[in-house]
């Protein structure tokens, strides 16, 4: 679905919200933590360097918005007690949470499926996939505090539709959109709704990665792409759940 590609925001639209992104330091998921303050909300900004997620803190602190907080995790060795520890600190802080943003993932390699490493398959898989589950399963509680909360899990055309050499990447995906199915299934009335969302062709490192011969001009950059990140996170899009949108018009 991409019939909120054009939605307009109100400021306050996530004014006392607790809202959490992954991969929260650079490209989408950058742009999505800045965004969602703007309009009003806490953002807790989760990834693997404090460094970077520092320069978005201050950044968020310098336009006024709610003070943000960094929890650092790296994806990639992340095991369940690392994302209870997550939860546990999140419910000592805040008592809730309101909004959940899985943006981090990674490529791999852009290769035929007979001829991928297994261990960067087992990689991909783990970051872009088994830690989005263990994150969801650790923070469910407080996503149940909230009375009405939001999931978005961030998908990809390839994960509705497989192409040649995209293999784990792709493979992730897949995974990715039939967990979302799973639990706005297993979750239906409970207040906590579950979405997915693909970006779409968007001006990001690893857009270039994976397409180097690609004019990067020709693309949406980050904070075009946002009206459906708001729609999906803010309360217009109460009771909708199990369904897959696109944040902007598939590129031709």
């Amino acid at each position: 679905m991409t019939c909120h590609i054009d939605y307009q925001a109100p400021a306050d639209l996530l004014a006392g919200k607790i809202v959490l992104v992954s991969g929260a330091s650079t490209g989408i998921g950058r742009s999505a933590a800045m965004t969602y303050a703007r309009h009003g909300a806490t953002v807790i900004l989760l990834g693997r360097s404090v460094s970077r997620l520092e320069v978005v803190y201050d950044a968020i602190e310098a336009m006024g918005a709610p003070q943000p907080a960094i929890f650092p995790l790296n994806l990639e060795s992340a095991a369940a007690q690392d994302h209870l520890a997550v939860a546990t600190k999140l419910e000592k802080e805040f008592g809730r949470l309101d909004g959940l943003l899985h943006n981090a993932s990674i490529l791999g390699d852009r290769v035929s499926v007979a001829s991928y490493d297994l261990e960067l398959w087992a990689k991909v898989m783990q970051v872009n996939f088994t830690a989005t589950l263990g994150l969801t399963q650790a923070l469910l509680p407080l996503l149940g505090q909230s009375g009405n909360s939001s999931v978005v899990f961030t998908s990809s055309s390839v994960g509705r539709r497989g192409r040649a050499n995209w293999g784990a990447y792709s493979t992730s995906k897949f995974a990715t959109e039939g967990l979302m199915q799973i639990l706005a299934d297993e979750h239906h009335g409970s207040g906590i709704r579950f979405n997915s969302l693909n970006p779409g062709a968007t001006r990001t490192a690893m857009r270039r990665a994976a397409y180097p011969d690609e004019d990067p001009q020709v693309l949406r950059t980050p904070e075009e792409i946002m009206p459906t990140y708001l729609w999906l996170m803010g309360s217009e899009s109460e009771g909708v759940s199990g369904e897959a949108f696109d944040a902007q018009p598939p590129k031709t």
